[in-house]
């Protein structure tokens, strides 16, 4: 008999049982409505939905889709990206991000992140539309001068739950006539200020359209797959509504080719349900952000999450970065603490994008990041006690021989 034990993890990196034993009874209303009905796909409950959670972001439109990857897809091709155009994104994000380009028939480009922020750099971006593409001056179209393809869409992530630094990534897209489809798959309720509109906006309205995906460990998530596009423009919501149904505004009257996109009638419900919490989850995580950077300050070696004056992040996830990051997962996981690595190798250096040719030291800030991160736990019902025991052993990994009263310090933070 082996003499070895498995340390049960007492401290979740995501805790998914606990809010659906607490709104189990909602959740149980909606699927019997459901079930009684027979009102499976479309219908009454994605257009609640709908109408709710553009409303939640500030936007005119809201278009249920199938996933978030759809939501993406959907977005470029309703926004007029064809085959063989360039988009520009960055390569610290899930594949789901350039998934959807490819899929959309355009060609995935990069520029690097701000060390800060994670996000895209719009002075990377500025650099890579002035010296690397010229306007042609036939047809007025911005052409990769390398690839010889016209560059029309730019897709900044909000990672993590930060918004990028959207006002100059804007105003290049504004110079160049680029769509701007925001991929805020993991920023539901984050906020952007804008100094050009001079107010706070949600993500999901500053660009020409975003894309939310609803799988079940995001700020909103679902019981399943589900995703939407948020957009102020009119035509674009009704290209996306016909995409998403096999490209038909009437039944079997069919306009264009389209994809089986739609989102189902009961996730729709369970999110119309789940979004009434959102605004106080999203608190939660933030007051959970606040213990952790209380808890951290004082441990050296360790670079916590930065939110700049112009974001209000909902914190997804709660990434720190270490010099030794995978010999800390290892003590953390033997201390019974889950975590996560969002993400481990950045997209132009996996294997499915080969072809493109990019080599290490292409994205030397992604690359650097990539190798040092960590998500620690977070979630709205994540303790003070829970985040006291994850900063403890962060601090007797980096400083086993100091003693870590910051740790210990960890205080309710004033709402």
């Amino acid at each position: 008999m082996s003499n070895m034990s498995t340390t049960t993890v007492q401290i979740p990196f995501l805790d998914l049982v606990t809010p659906h034993k607490e709104l189990e009874e909602e959740l149980l209303s909606t699927l019997r409505d459901t079930l009684g009905t027979a009102g499976f796909v479309g219908g009454p409950k994605v257009e609640e939905f709908e109408r709710d959670f553009a409303k939640f972001c500030g936007a005119a439109h809201c278009v249920g889709v199938a996933s978030g990857t759809d939501a993406v897809r959907f977005a470029l091709t309703a926004a007029g990206v064809k085959p063989g155009d360039i988009v520009v994104t960055v390569p610290h994000t899930f594949i789901a991000t350039t998934e959807a380009i490819s899929q959309a028939g355009a060609r995935p480009d990069f520029v690097d992140i701000d060390e800060r922020t994670y996000c895209m750099d719009p002075r990377k971006l500025e650099e890579y539309l002035e010296q690397h593409c010229s306007v042609d001056a036939n047809t007025g179209k911005l052409i990769h001068r390398k690839l010889q393809a016209p560059v029309t869409a730019v897709v900044p992530v909000h990672i993590y739950g930060q918004t990028a630094d959207m006002d100059p990534i804007l105003d290049l897209a504004h110079k160049y006539n680029l769509v701007v489809i925001e991929d805020a798959c993991q920023a539901h309720g984050a906020e952007y200020f804008s100094k050009k509109s001079n107010a706070w906006r949600k993500a999901g309205s500053i660009g020409h359209a975003a894309a939310f995906s609803f799988y079940p460990g995001k700020n909103l998530g679902a019981c399943g797959e589900a995703g939407a596009v948020t957009t102020d423009n009119e035509a674009m919501a009704r290209t996306m509504r016909m995409i998403r149904d096999h490209g038909q505004a009437q039944k079997y009257y069919h306009q264009i080719e389209g994809y089986n996109g739609r989102l189902d009638a009961l996730q729709a419900g369970f999110l119309s349900t789940k979004l009434r919490h959102l605004a106080n989850w999203n608190r939660q995580r933030q007051d959970a952000a606040k213990r952790y950077d209380q808890a951290l300050a004082g441990i050296a070696g360790v670079v916590a999450p930065v939110c700049p004056d112009s974001a209000r992040s909902v914190y997804h996830l709660y990434v720190i970065r270490v010099s030794d990051r995978d010999a800390l997962q290892k003590h953390l996981a033997k201390a019974g603490i889950g975590t996560g690595i969002h993400y481990p190798v950045p997209l132009h250096l996996q294997e499915a994008y080969r072809h493109f040719n990019y080599r290490t030291g292409s994205f030397p800030v992604c690359e650097r990041v990539a190798s040092e991160i960590l998500s620690l736990p977070m979630y709205p019902q994540l303790r003070i006690d829970q985040i006291q025991s994850v900063v403890r052993e962060v601090a007797a990994f980096l400083s086993p021989l100091r003693a870590t009263p910051k740790a210990e310090q960890v205080q309710p933070v004033a709402l």
